[in-house]
Order: C-alpha cells, then structure tokens, then sequence
C-alpha cells in the first residue's frame, strides 16, 4: 500500500470516529395528552311480561337482572343519566336500577321517561365492567293488556371534569 492511500485511509476512519462520537447522545421533545375518556355501555337482552296479580292488588311487578353496565371515565364527578324516546302506554312503569361503581352513589329503582333522570352519581376516574343492572315494569289494572312492545333505553355519561 502506498503512503498516500494509508494515510487517506487514516484520514478517513479518523472522520468516522470523530462523527460517531459526536453523534453518541442526541436529544427528543415527546408531546404528549391524554382527553377525556367517558364510555358506558350496557349487555343483556331483559324482557318483561306480567302475568298475575294477588285478587284486590295490582298486577305483579316483574324485574329482569339480566342485563349488566360497564364504564371508564377518567374524569371527576361525572353520572350516568337514563331516558326512553316515547312514553310508557298508561298505567305501566318502566325503571332502572344501575348498580354503582366503588365510590359513586345509585339512586336506586328510578322510574323512566323521556326526560333523562340520573341512575349514578358521583362517578370518579375509574373503570368498572359487568355491573348489575335490573329492570322492572309496574302495572296498574288500569293499564288493561297491552301487546307486546319496546322501549330503548338511552344511557349517557355527562358532567365529569
């Protein structure tokens, strides 16, 4: 090898040393966020049929604990509001009753309508599954038979800050 080409040789893995070393530690700005997470939803398929009554009472109350609720909210303070589309024929009652995550509050077996009502309160950064949920249909004589009929049921997660 002559001298010129080891020294262009040396000069060249000096520049690669020098570039690598100058290139050992480098530095990155990450962004990063987390928004506001509130999800709910509902499984289970209830159905509803009364069929007795003791003689000089109503008809009998039926309830339907089949069905079950799940939420993640990373949020404070936030509640489960509840609200059919259409009015109950007269004489029946539909209600609700959610089963409240640790640290939030029922408020029990909750008659529903078209105005949405709360079911739980208070719910706080969290994330529950399969939590019970029961439906009862009420029905006074007066209500007669009704056909068989449907009602959805719209659950909304509001307020969390």
């Amino acid at each position: 090898m002559s001298k010129s080409t080891n020294f262009l040789t040396i000069g060249a893995l000096v520049a690669f040393a020098a570039a690598n070393t100058a290139s050992a530690q480098v530095t990155q700005t990450v962004t990063f966020q987390v928004t506001a997470i509130n999800q709910i939803a509902v499984s289970g398929a209830p159905s509803l049929t009364i069929n007795t009554a003791v003689a000089g009472s109503a008809p009998t109350a039926v309830t339907s604990a089949v069905s079950t609720w799940s939420v993640t909210t990373n949020q404070s303070t936030a509640s489960i509001t509840a609200s059919i589309a259409s009015a109950m024929p007269a004489g029946l009652t539909l209600s609700a009753n959610l089963t409240a995550p640790a640290g939030a509050a029922s408020t029990g077996l909750t008659a529903l309508g078209t105005t949405a009502v709360n079911v739980v309160t208070g719910i706080t950064k969290l994330n529950s599954a399969g939590l019970g949920l029961t439906y009862q249909l009420d029905a006074t004589a007066a209500a007669g038979v009704v056909s068989s009929s449907t009602r959805v049921v719209t659950y909304t997660i509001t307020g969390g800050v």
